[in-house]
């Protein structure tokens, strides 16, 4: 093929995005150069981080550019190259998603075994979402077996292997949030102890009822209210691995919650945000670990495909609006 079709961000959004910010551009397929190799993605990721990366904000990873492409973790086949290191027919995991061909330098692809596990796994679970989770609950809130572990939007990509791992490493309750009746049940069925949805009441009042003896860890990927329930429900010493406040991120006004944050004091609490690249001395363990779970039958993961780059700002929009079941993906 000669074409090459890729998403670009027409304008940035002000609240929650709709489908016409973005653009979808035809363009050239891309021929290597030196050190270069060219990849036909298989599979895209779109991620809740994405969206803070759409407002022309400093943060800790740049804002998308106007009338370019957007990016974020792909996959895909190696169909031409001139680096020694890969070779065409090579399976590779790389950061230039939201288009069907990307080309880059070969030192920034690596290399996948798709004979070990499906290639969208390297999205998933074996991928960022699963190293978020397991150095989310293990290094940064340094959970304990017997420890009461609650995570919000748990039946997302990172929600549903952290309530899984703090079971495998001997968690004595864990307790999830999600959207909707069907999820809710994914959880239990997941291994989860108690799950509830949020809509069906103040989440202070549901996280009491499921924690009637607090809660020692909680890995937020939703912030406000939830955070807010979780500081109320918390035992002394307990740790919060912030992970992530979908809640907030298409607000336009400063959040209402939480507003017990005096707690900390008194509870002697930990609050402690991260990010998943500062973890990565743990990625050989993690792999080992996983590819072991995975192969004993003991952790599950689930994946939301939607067909088409075209419809990937769908799929983003979906994401935002939690009409996925574990991770969100774009087959292309």
């Amino acid at each position: 093929m000669t074409s090459n079709r890729e998403i670009h961000l027409a304008r940035r959004p002000e609240g929650w995005p709709t489908e016409d910010i973005f653009r979808l551009v035809e363009t050239d397929v891309p021929t290597p150069g030196p050190g270069q190799i060219v990849v036909r993605n298989q599979y895209v990721s779109v991620d809740p981080y994405m969206r803070g990366r759409m407002n022309d904000v400093k943060s800790y990873v740049p804002p998308f550019a106007l009338d370019a492409p957007l990016d974020g973790a792909a996959v895909g086949e190696v169909v031409a190259s001139e680096s020694p290191d890969i070779a065409v027919g090579d399976t590779v995991l790389h950061g230039l998603g939201w288009r069907e061909y990307a080309l880059l330098d070969a030192g920034r692809a690596r290399t996948v075994d798709a004979s070990i596990a499906p290639a969208s796994a390297y999205l998933s679970v074996l991928g960022m979402p699963g190293l978020t989770a397991y150095a989310g609950l293990l290094e940064v809130a340094a959970m304990k077996p017997g420890e009461t572990v609650f995570v919000s939007a748990a039946a997302g990509s990172v929600g549903s292997l952290v309530g899984q791992i703090a079971k495998l490493k001997g968690a004595g309750r864990v307790i999830g949030s999600a959207g909707s009746a069907a999820k809710v049940e994914r959880l239990r069925a997941l291994g989860f102890d108690a799950a509830f949805d949020y809509h069906d009441g103040p989440v202070r009042d549901s996280l009491r009822a499921a924690a009637p003896d607090g809660v020692d860890v909680y890995f937020d990927n939703v912030g406000g209210d939830h955070l807010e329930a979780a500081i109320s429900a918390m035992n002394l010493h307990g740790r919060v691995a912030i992970c992530g406040m979908i809640a907030q991120y298409n607000a336009t006004e400063p959040p209402a919650a939480p507003r017990n944050l005096a707690l900390v004091i008194g509870k002697r609490l930990t609050l402690r945000g991260f990010l998943v690249n500062d973890h990565n001395n743990l990625r050989a363990t993690f792999v080992q670990d996983v590819a072991g779970w995975l192969g004993e039958g003991r952790l599950s993961y689930d994946e939301t495909v939607v067909d088409g780059i075209e419809n990937a700002p769908a799929a983003f929009l979906g994401l935002l609006r939690g009409e996925n079941l574990g991770k969100m993906l774009v087959r292309v």
